[in-house]
């Protein structure tokens, strides 16, 4: 998937802030949670996300979903880590 054609399905699915996001290597981040649905592409380096005590690396080209509320620790590869990243706000019932 192109990063246009990430865009596109990320506003074709109503998400209204799309932005590019770096890590540096050795970025970690403890166990939370965001209040937004997040949607993210890989564009460089590799990115950890651990959920429910199970952890994935995402490399470059691979996407990953975090509905909101979401508890999750993560961190960047050994050399970084680059995504552009969709937020969905979450409307409270």
């Amino acid at each position: 998937m192109t990063l246009h054609e990430f865009e596109a399905a990320l506003k074709a699915d109503h998400y209204g802030e799309i932005v590019p996001i770096t890590r540096a290597a050795g970025y970690a981040m403890d166990i939370h949670s965001h209040t937004f649905d997040a949607r993210a592409l890989i564009t460089a380096g590799e990115f950890t996300l651990v959920v429910d005590g199970v952890e994935r690396i995402y490399a470059v080209g691979d996407i990953f979903q975090l509905p909101a509320d979401t508890l999750h620790g993560e961190r960047a590869g050994p050399d970084g880590a680059s995504y552009l990243a969709g937020r969905k706000e979450v409307l409270a019932p």
